[in-house]
């Protein structure tokens, strides 16, 4: 999700943004170790130093809140997923530089990407739908570019049916999402478990390109 600088508003409008900015971050604080369904508006309020009728100026819900914190949270790793792969054409480059990129990503926001995972199966209604939506985005992106022609997959993927093409790309977004929540799980101060998680993951997925390579082959 894109925000405005501040720089560019004026002083109530980024009074404002501080504040919602305050909220998402309370949540992420106050969900370390309990799900968004277990807190409370007061409780989320009181964390972000407003009182509870100062929350209705920016979410309508507790839901609301955490659907927002999901399209922050997946909407800038869709951006930086799409943006690794411009200019490359080697598919296992493509894998490899995805896997760092996302490794960057959810250590650049760990609290967030904890967040999705502990959401994405047990969370509020409309919280898992918002991350069933972003993650479906990135899965039809990346097979749009997969089948563009500017990767050197692209000539296997050819003669793949629409469905087969999802399939693989929600494959692959499935196994970077688990990827995601092996690196959350890391201990601080081991660096060494996180380079593993990070070169099996690089080899899990250049696998299911392999095997994607293969797909069609005579048997």
């Amino acid at each position: 999700m894109t925000h405005t600088p501040p720089s560019t508003l004026g002083p109530r409008a980024t009074q404002k943004l501080q504040t919602r900015q305050a909220l998402l971050q309370a949540v992420l604080r106050l969900t370390e170790h309990q799900s968004l369904g277990g807190l409370s508006l007061r409780e989320v309020s009181r964390a972000a130093g407003i009182v509870p009728a100062g929350f209705y100026r920016h979410f309508p819900d507790m839901e609301s809140l955490g659907v927002a914190l999901v399209e922050q949270s997946l909407g800038g790793l869709r951006t930086a997923l799409r943006a690794v792969r411009v200019g490359l054409t080697e598919s296992d480059e493509i894998a490899r530089r995805s896997v760092e990129v996302l490794a960057r990503e959810v250590r650049a926001q760990r609290d967030q990407f904890r967040f999705i995972s502990r959401e994405r199966y047990g969370g509020m209604q409309r919280v898992r739908q918002a991350i069933h939506d972003q993650l479906r985005l990135i899965s039809e992106e990346l097979a749009t570019d997969l089948r563009s022609g500017d990767v050197t997959a692209s000539s296997v993927l050819a003669d793949w049916s629409e469905e087969d093409v999802r399939i693989l790309t929600d494959m692959i977004v499935n196994h970077m999402t688990s990827t995601a929540a092996a690196i959350v799980d890391v201990p601080p101060g081991r660096p060494a478990v996180g380079h593993q998680v990070i070169a099996t993951a690089t080899t899990q997925l250049q696998l299911i390109i392999v095997g994607a390579r293969h797909w069609l082959d005579p048997a």
